[in-house]
């Protein structure tokens, strides 16, 4: 307190300065003269500034907390829309589960996707081979040969599991191809070149197929995605003359330098299909 009593009485003339500098502000402030609408003018920007400023810092440290809410907002829509597009399931007069489309015509059920949001925590795009880890294992449904796709396209496929962590090949490797298909139908492979991470190339497709930039790439349900996943957008078509044939090369549609949030996509027929296929080996 004497501390405090001493210092008042050193710097007493300058408080009592600012006091009635302060005091003279507020009273032309208050006036409607040119002085005090510019002082007002000024004190309101200075505050705008100050507040703008706090909402930033709060928005920038709630982008964590939101981006969550997205992701599972994301996935809510994504699990309601496999289920639209799938045909109903439906019990016999027997008792057998039956299968039927929106025609009410008998059909077989070839898959049963879910999807599992997970955060990129490792990302690789500059090697030969590249891979993804993600924050999602066994413990969560993750398996090995799962499809991993973003919000935007194609990913890869997870080859190894962890109990609480996975990764993924992604199509930016050359042991990687992704069975695409165009707009008509025309099915090919897609591969990756080893050079840029945001390029691909789908070779041997027949030259009088009729393709253009900007035509759009998807998966099809002959690999390990689910169809109609997009791969990538058509930016050059190459012809090659002497095999009657065309080298389209694309444009990525997932951005893999920018990369943070993926959905691992388990088909719950598939180990059904694979069980049946590996007979034929």
């Amino acid at each position: 307190m004497r501390n405090f009593i001493l210092f008042i009485r050193r710097f007493s003339n300058l408080l009592l300065f600012l006091l009635l500098e302060v005091i003279c502000i507020v009273l032309i402030g208050r006036t409607n003269t040119m002085q005090g609408n510019d002082i007002m003018s000024s004190a309101n920007y200075t505050l705008a500034s100050m507040y703008e400023q706090r909402d930033d810092m709060a928005y920038y440290f709630a982008l964590r907390r939101m981006n969550d809410s997205l992701m599972n907002e994301n996935l809510r829509l994504r699990q309601q829309l496999t289920a639209y597009r799938q045909v109903d399931t439906l019990t016999d007069s027997t008792g057998k589960v039956v299968t039927y489309n929106k025609d009410s015509q008998r059909v077989v059920k070839y898959a049963d996707y879910v999807y599992h949001s997970a955060k990129v925590i490792n990302n690789t795009v500059g090697a030969v081979n590249n891979f993804i880890t993600i924050n999602r294992g066994e413990a969560d449904g993750v398996k090995k040969d799962m499809a991993v796709v973003s919000a935007s396209g194609a990913v890869g496929r997870i080859i190894h599991t962890s109990k609480h962590y996975a990764s993924a090949i992604s199509i930016l490797s050359k042991k990687q191809q992704v069975s695409a298909r165009l707009k008509d139908g025309t099915v090919g492979h897609v591969i990756w070149k080893g050079q840029r991470p945001d390029e691909l190339t789908m070779r041997d497709v027949p030259e009088q197929i009729k393709v253009k930039k900007g035509d759009s790439v998807f998966t099809t349900e002959f690999s390990f995605f689910p169809p109609d996943v997009l791969i990538g957008v058509i930016y050059k078509i190459e012809t090659v003359k002497s095999k009657n044939l065309k080298i389209l090369h694309l444009r990525t549609a997932t951005n893999f330098r920018r990369i943070q949030y993926v959905y691992v996509v388990e088909n719950k027929m598939a180990e059904e299909r694979l069980q049946l296929e590996a007979q034929n080996k």
